[in-house]
């Protein structure tokens, strides 16, 4: 009997596939029989050399290496994960925002996408397939004023970017899907639940409930682990969601508490 999902073949991009969600939709994607090139700015140990590209995808020159590298080592591209994503900006609210934090939270956030997107998704549209998945956040509609401004607005426009896209390239055969995660219990999240916990005068479980409860609370209980992402993100980029383009998908357990 043949598996339910199977990627076998297909020419895969991860980006900031290294940690967290990006590792573990490498690591299933390569299980399900893709050949994935991945990217970050230094390479871990133990990595293959040959299907990794170390460069800064917040330049347009690290966009156009990796873009580059894709068409070199891969020989083309059938599914473009755009995982990379994060904040750096410093808390205390929207007037603390300088120019130079919003650039920064843009060019990480926003613009490798649609620099990656201008280089490689003509290929798909020649070829007449592709699958390309921009990994958003629920940020983007929950913002935490005092911390995420800056980043949410970029997700928002992320998510706008990649409907208008889907609505231009679908009908040649790419489709554009965007994966919206909540919490993620990825290593930086561990990091931070340990250091509200130790703040707090409690422990682990307790700095996880810390930060559940800024987010509103999260219905099913946890956040998500990583793994749950990659999941999600294997199905939308496998033949069996042919049918699914233009359209963003959540996995929050529950965090947004609208409709």
């Amino acid at each position: 009997m043949s598996p339910f999902i199977s990627l076998d073949g297909k020419r895969t991009l991860v980006t900031s596939g290294t940690r967290g969600a990006g590792a573990a939709t490498v690591a299933l994607f390569r299980e399900l029989g893709a050949r994935v090139l991945t990217a970050a700015r230094s390479r871990p140990d133990g990595v293959d050399d040959d299907l990794f590209v170390s460069t800064d995808l917040t330049t347009a020159e690290g966009c156009a290496e990796l873009a580059g590298a894709v068409r070199e080592r891969l020989g083309g591209i059938d599914v473009i994960v755009h995982m990379l994503g994060g904040s750096s900006a410093p808390a205390g609210g929207f007037a603390v925002l300088e120019d130079e934090v919003w650039s920064k939270e843009l060019d990480l956030n926003l613009m490798p996408a649609i620099r990656l997107d201008r280089e490689l998704v003509p290929a798909m549209v020649a070829q007449g397939h592709g699958v390309v998945i921009h990994v958003t956040s629920i940020q983007r509609e929950l913002p935490l004023p005092q911390s995420t401004t800056a980043y949410a607005a970029a997700k928002a426009a992320l998510s706008t970017y990649s409907k208008s896209l889907s609505k231009e390239v679908s009908p040649r055969g790419v489709r554009v899907v965007r994966v919206s995660p909540g919490w993620i219990e990825t290593e930086a999240a561990v990091s931070l639940a340990e250091r509200l916990a130790k703040d707090a005068g409690t422990d682990y479980e307790g700095g996880k409930r810390i930060i559940m409860d800024s987010l509103g609370g999260i219905p099913i209980g946890g956040p998500s682990k990583p793994v749950d992402v990659a999941n999600l993100i294997a199905f939308l980029a496998s033949d069996r969601a042919r049918m699914i383009t233009g359209t963003e998908y959540v996995i929050d357990g529950g965090t947004v508490p609208t409709v």
